[in-house]
């Protein structure tokens, strides 16, 4: 029997939504004992115009776009000439048949006069269309943490040595080594030359840290950082450059020296800021440095970053204001909204509101690491850091069991989860300022770290590198992670061959079209099962792009028919063990 419990549908942004103004896209999800499902659909009032007592659709088969552990996901494409569809299904195993409803599944051969409830996509309204910034799966991005990337100004007493690593002494805040935005500004022609066409910075602004997640001053960059008008230069030699630039906003809290939160310190609940914040208690006790005991919210149990009551009409005003001038005045492409899962959905749509009305190609990317589609619904993020993908990635090379197969699965559950259009932007890295850096998740083993690059270049999502990943800067968590770039061994030329290579991948994602849609179909090997093979499909055309990975511990045999465009470790027959080799697919 067809298990009906695997079956799933609702007519909700991800199973159900229009790809663009024409194109109306249906899935559906059911166990993976169907062997074919059939979409029976037609404008909803159809049987008016044709003069029938009821409504009737027609049957079109679905086409079988994902395979999942568990379910297959099935789907049709259509553009309906009146823009209104409604449908329901049919699935077949064998000699059995079942139609689903809204409301019930039932077999077709059994009497049932009881009312059934289609689905529906009751207008296809151009506004509600998910439309990211258009500009945004075509760019490479780069993230920096400007206090380790480069120091243009003078060494200062408050400073570290540049490039020496110590282990911090100011617990959380950590040491200052004195990068600048004059020096970001200087080796703006480095990152061009990498292949760079959108910089993510971690926050700028006032605060004692040197990473300013503890933000003071959500208007005045910090002054180890440089001024106002160094941002307005970086920009402007940024967007000369084809250089798109990204701040960080940290809106879920504040540090403590935020001016309604040093209110709220002196004059406790009667602070006119007092429900700016959450505040559950008189005594605030503010040289405690956890919030175990519930005195008042904070991001995570972190005295010194207070939570922020972004549900408050004063808060978000507040911040759309500050927003507005980081976008009017310097001229910014994107805002990252730091720990974006806990900001009010009533805050995001109003700023994404203003923001929109000012820069209309804004790109706004919340930090979830989860599932994230109730955030992506077309009024709150244009995308969302991919956390799952991350997963996805670090896991095939940690877990040496898990094969080709257990990779799609995995991946296809990701891809799964949203519209094409979001798919094609999700944020997609393979290190961050939060995690270990990929070189020293490959134990610096220089083909395994482009054996990932690879992936994060070819994979859906608009890829983003860590700062140094490109010339395999290695650090655990935590403080390592975040060492200086080490620029007397970067002009000497002692990186330059990691840095090509890395260079060519980066090329290659730029050049190549089915690299920047969301089409992809796996090429499994049951003798190899650690080969992972995937095909990059242009909706447009019949060409694709082939990528073969050998990570397993055996050599694989392989020869594409069609031009390779990058390889390592692959003499024109065999894929060593960690090797690569990216190609060309079709005519």
């Amino acid at each position: 029997m067809i298990n009906t419990s695997a079956i799933r549908h609702r007519s909700t942004v991800d199973m159900c939504y229009s790809a663009d103004k024409d194109t109306a896209v249906v899935r559906l999800r059911t166990g993976r004992d169907v062997e074919q499902a059939y979409i029976i659909c037609d404008d909803p009032f159809i049987h008016w115009l044709r003069r029938q007592e009821s409504w009737d659709g027609t049957k079109h088969p679905m086409t079988l776009s994902m395979e999942l552990e568990n379910h297959l996901v099935w789907e049709y494409r259509t553009q309906p000439p009146y823009k209104r569809l409604q449908y329901y299904f049919e699935v077949t195993a064998g000699n059995e048949s079942l139609l689903v409803y809204d409301e019930k599944i039932c077999d077709p051969k059994k009497p049932d006069k009881t009312s059934k409830q289609a689905f529906k996509l009751p207008w296809m309204n151009p506004s509600d269309v998910i439309s990211p910034p258009s500009w945004v799966k075509d760019t490479v991005w780069y993230q920096i943490m400007p206090d380790r990337f480069c120091r243009a100004g003078e060494p200062d007493k408050r400073f570290v040595k540049w490039g020496k690593f110590i282990r911090p002494k100011r617990g959380i805040h950590g040491e200052f080594y004195g990068g600048d935005l004059k020096g970001i500004t200087q080796r703006l022609p480095y990152l061009h030359e990498l292949g760079i066409n959108g910089i993510y910075f971690t926050p700028i602004f006032l605060s004692d840290s040197y990473h300013r997640y503890n933000t003071f001053d959500y208007g005045l960059i910090d002054p180890t950082l440089g001024t106002e008008e160094d941002m307005k230069e970086l920009v402007r030699q940024a967007h000369s450059l084809g250089i798109r630039i990204m701040l960080d906003g940290v809106f879920n809290h504040c540090g403590t020296e935020f001016f309604a939160w040093k209110d709220v310190l002196q004059n406790g609940r009667n602070s006119k800021y007092s429900d700016w914040f959450f505040l559950n208690s008189d005594d605030l006790n503010p040289s405690r440095f956890d919030t175990a005991d519930g005195r008042y919210f904070t991001f995570s149990f972190v005295g010194l970053m207070p939570k922020l009551n972004t549900n408050n009409p004063e808060v978000i005003r507040y911040f759309c204001d500050v927003c507005s001038h980081w976008v009017k005045d310097w001229d910014v492409d994107g805002i990252r909204f730091d720990v974006g899962d806990e900001i009010s959905h009533t805050f995001l749509r109003e700023l994404r509101r203003t923001l929109k009305a000012i820069k209309p190609e804004l790109f706004l990317l919340g930090e979830i690491w989860f599932d994230s589609m109730p955030w992506l619904e077309g009024d709150e993020y244009d995308s969302v850091m991919n956390y799952p993908a991350y997963d996805c990635v670090n896991n095939f090379e940690r877990e040496r069991t898990l094969s080709s197969v257990d990779f799609m699965h995995s991946l296809n559950a990701c891809r799964a989860m949203y519209p094409e259009q979001i798919t094609e932007v999700l944020f997609n890295f393979i290190d961050t300022h939060d995690t270990k850096r990929i070189s020293e998740e490959c134990k610096g083993n220089t083909d395994l770290l482009l054996q990932k690059l690879t992936m994060l270049f070819t994979l859906p999502g608009t890829p983003c590198i860590y700062y140094g990943t490109e010339i395999a800067i290695r650090g655990r968590e935590d403080w390592e992670n975040r060492s200086c770039m080490p620029w007397d061994e970067i002009d000497s030329g002692k990186y330059s061959q990691i840095f090509g290579e890395v260079s060519s991948l980066i090329k290659l994602r730029h050049e190549c079209q089915p690299l920047k849609g969301s089409l992809m179909e796996f090429i499994h090997h049951a003798e190899n099962p650690r080969v992972l093979q995937y095909l990059r499909r242009d909706e447009s055309t019949d060409k694709a792009i082939g990528v073969c990975l050998n990570c397993g511990n055996e050599d694989f045999s392989f020869t594409p028919q069609e031009k390779v465009l990058f390889s390592r470790l692959y003499d024109g027959e065999t894929i060593s063990p960690n090797g690569t080799v990216i190609y060309e697919f079709g005519k």
